[in-house]
């Protein structure tokens, strides 16, 4: 599994096994949250005051669902979301219904991401392929003002995951959970700067010929 993938590579695995092997996307979503949560806990960081950073794409989605794990641990946890939550993704949609049942806040103040001592990255996952403007901008310009530690969430929003370049403006992480493999971006030199540690996380998403080999 030590391997880096493209961004079509890691779009064309995800298809097969959500499709073709049928692991269903909600249940990939809760490994890629738990994994980032397990190297949220097993760090040393300061988890009084945890922002998530959500988009309303799956990357998103991951960064709710971690939200709702720290909750349940007793973890003071808020949500920044980005976009509008009515074009949200299904899966994405049914983590903001279960963090809203946890009574998860959700706000949409830049100065409590800039005040935070964690935040979780959760806004672009490997598809980002524009340049990053508006409150996106201003969402990771506040991350990286903060004081706070970074986690990202599969790569570092801003990140182009097949070239390492910077789209407009990119989060500096300190440690990035990166999902069934390593991204060719993050292995540039600019891609390392932004991705801090890197965690590549088993959630059962294999290449097809891992696959044969498994038969």
């Amino acid at each position: 599994m030590s391997k880096a993938i493209t961004i079509a590579e890691a779009q064309r695995y995800d298809a097969h096994t959500i499709n073709v092997i049928g692991i269903p996307a909600l249940v990939l979503m809760e490994r890629a949250a738990l994994a980032t949560f397990n190297n949220i806990l097993n760090d040393d960081f300061d988890l009084s005051r945890v922002v998530v950073v959500a988009a309303t794409g799956n990357n998103g989605g991951d960064g709710i669902a971690v939200a709702r794990l720290l909750k349940i641990r007793g973890i003071d946890v808020e949500i920044y979301l980005l976009g509008n939550p009515d074009k949200a993704t299904p899966q994405t949609s049914q983590q903001l219904k279960i963090a809203n049942y946890y009574s998860i806040p959700v706000t949409n103040d830049l100065n409590h991401v800039v005040n935070a001592t964690v935040i979780v990255d959760a806004i672009f996952g490997v598809g980002l392929s524009r340049e990053v403007t508006g409150k996106f901008a201003d969402a990771i310009n506040a991350i990286n003002a903060a004081d706070a530690k970074t986690v990202a969430i599969d790569v570092p929003s801003g990140i182009n995951a097949d070239t390492g370049d910077v789209m407009g403006v990119a989060v500096v992480a300190d440690s990035t959970t990166t999902m069934a493999y390593n991204k060719i971006g993050l292995l540039t030199t600019i891609g390392k700067q932004h991705a801090g540690t890197i965690h590549v996380a088993d959630i059962g998403i294999y290449a097809q010929d891992h696959l044969e080999h498994a038969r």
